[in-house]
């Protein structure tokens, strides 16, 4: 039995093609050689890996339970034929569980379950993303992560959102959801429309 003290929040947070998912996975494959359990959680609307499985943008990928949103993460951790508490709970695309993950979160905490929490800080505007801040804010450790600009390789702390033409968006869209196809790492000197490409 684990002795009952809280647990701690570590939070992995950058724009996309940064790597937060191939990190979160690395922190679950350490601590599942330690022996510990983990349970990965991820969002629907990330689908890179199919109705079971995290993905990265590189294709690396592991079991999870995906969820549509943060109720089912806390009637899971709360049912009564669970077999036992995780010691850590690793939640991959925290932003797309919104606001209402926060509580859930402190519950884990106070639970004393570790929690690794990965997702966007950074909208493709340029503002916060909810609730990525706010968990970085309450965290013991945060990592922050940078992508590689697709315009002249400086490290990206932004993504821009594209339309149909490769141009960069102008407006925000209904779908916000995509990779490659739909988005770019950028640094702060190209995320602009208009901004030289060299």
């Amino acid at each position: 039995m684990r002795p009952m003290e809280a647990g701690r929040l570590h939070v992995i947070a950058g724009p996309m093609f940064a790597g937060k998912t191939e990190e979160l996975l690395r922190r679950v494959h350490r601590a599942r050689l330690a022996g510990l359990d983990v349970e990965v959680i991820g969002h629907r609307l990330d689908a890179r890996g199919g109705a079971d499985r995290l993905s990265t943008h590189i294709g690396r990928s592991i079991p999870a339970r995906m969820m549509e949103d943060v109720e089912q993460l806390r009637e899971l951790l709360g049912a009564p034929d669970r077999a036992g508490v995780p010691h850590i709970v690793a939640v991959d695309e925290a932003q797309f569980f919104g606001p209402g993950i926060v509580p859930v979160i402190e519950e884990l905490l106070e639970a004393g379950i570790q929690v690794e929490a990965a997702g966007l800080c950074i909208t493709y505007e340029g503002g916060p993303f909810e609730p990525l801040p706010t968990l970085m804010a309450m965290a013991e450790e945060v990592v922050k992560l940078t992508a590689v600009c697709t315009v002249c390789g400086a490290d990206a702390a932004f993504h821009v959102r594209l339309v149909d033409d490769g141009a960069q968006a102008l407006r925000p869209s209904a779908d916000q959801v995509g990779g490659a196809e739909s988005y770019q790492a950028r640094c702060r000197s190209h995320r602009r429309r208009g901004a030289p490409i060299r």
